[in-house]
Formats: C-alpha cells, sequence, structure tokens
C-alpha cells in the first residue's frame, strides 16, 4: 500500500509540474503588408524655376509687313503660392527669324511677365501681361503682351507647359510700322 501511495503521490507532483509547464508556440505566419507607395500630389508652386521654349509666332505688321515662323529661347522666373493663389514673375527671351513680307525681319523678342493663376494640385492655370521687346532689322520698339498659360507638375523638379500670347508694338524703329503678334510656346522647366 506504501508503492501505491508513493505512486500516486509521484503521478499528482508530475501532473502538478507539467500543469505548469509553457504550451508548445503557436506559430502564426506573417501578414503581408505591402509598402506604402509615395505619390506626388504636386500643389506647392512657391520657388525658382528656369527652362526653354520652343514656338511659333504669327506677325501682322503694317502693310505687307507680315511673317510667321518658329521661334526658341529661354526664361526663368519666381512663383509664390498662398494656397490656392499663385503670384509670380518671369523674363523670357526668344529668338526669332521670321520675315515680315520684304520690309524687314524679326529677330527677337523680350519680356518681363507678371503671373497671377489658380493652383489645381499638379496643375497651373494662369494669366500673363507685361512689357515685351521686340527686336527688327529697322529697330526695336517696347510693347505690351497679355496671355493664357497652363503647366503641369511631371514631378517636384520638373514642369512642362504652354502660352498663348498677344503682342502689340507701335511705331518699331521709329519708322511707323506697328506690328500685332501672336506666340504659341511649348515649354519646359526646371524647379529649384
Amino acid at each position: 500500500m506504501k508503492r501505491i501511495v508513493y505512486a500516486g503521490a509521484l503521478t499528482l507532483a508530475a501532473t502538478a509540474s507539467y500543469a505548469g509547464a509553457p504550451a508548445d508556440p503557436v506559430i502564426e505566419s506573417p501578414v503581408y503588408t505591402p509598402a506604402p507607395v509615395e505619390t506626388y500630389t504636386g500643389g506647392d508652386w512657391t520657388g525658382f524655376y528656369a527652362g526653354g521654349q520652343l514656338g511659333y509666332a504669327d506677325i501682322d505688321g503694317t502693310g505687307a509687313a507680315d511673317g510667321s515662323g518658329g521661334t526658341y529661347g529661354v526664361h526663368g522666373g519666381y512663383n509664390y503660392d498662398f494656397g490656392q493663389f499663385v503670384l509670380g514673375g518671369e523674363v523670357d527671351y526668344d529668338k526669332l527669324d521670321i520675315d515680315l513680307g520684304g520690309a524687314a525681319t524679326a529677330d527677337s523678342v523680350a519680356r518681363l511677365k507678371l503671373k497671377a493663376g489658380y493652383d489645381l494640385g499638379k496643375t497651373l492655370i494662369y494669366a500673363t501681361a507685361g512689357a515685351a521687346n521686340v527686336d527688327t532689322s529697322i529697330g526695336s520698339e517696347t510693347g505690351e503682351f497679355y496671355g493664357l498659360g497652363v503647366a503641369y507638375k511631371v514631378n517636384d523638379r520638373f514642369t512642362m507647359g504652354g502660352e498663348v500670347l498677344e503682342h502689340s508694338f507701335d511705331d518699331i524703329g521709329g519708322t511707323g510700322t506697328e506690328a500685332d503678334a501672336t506666340t504659341f510656346t511649348l515649354r519646359g522647366s526646371y524647379n529649384f
């Protein structure tokens, strides 16, 4: 009977010690969570930029002094984003080689621009106006221009866009020659 008591006590002790033992670990398979993908949403147009443009000019001058042709040039400026409203300034220069009906040739135009636009995130639509100076074979003249443009942020460093501008010049080179010009340009800019 002693043996039965010892066997019972040993069984009880073994059961009690096993009851407190840690259970086999439960291994859970990891849950796949894709890494977040950064997407560019645009929205901040504040800063300096510079770039180039290619375009086309159509010039309607006094008498037969009309002509049209390709343009190319450079631009640089600064924008400040107030939220949904963007205000900026820019200088640009276009090289021309347009024959004005044998009366003259248009060689270049330089512009000083004021821009005001609406921030749509990655897209900026704007109006622009300012002073332009045209250089021709009969002299130069300062006039005014106005127009519309759009810019699209490809990423935080590169912007593409386009502009349509209407120019008016009176008394080019003191000759009494007047000219109105329309320019269409495609633009690419690097944002600093």
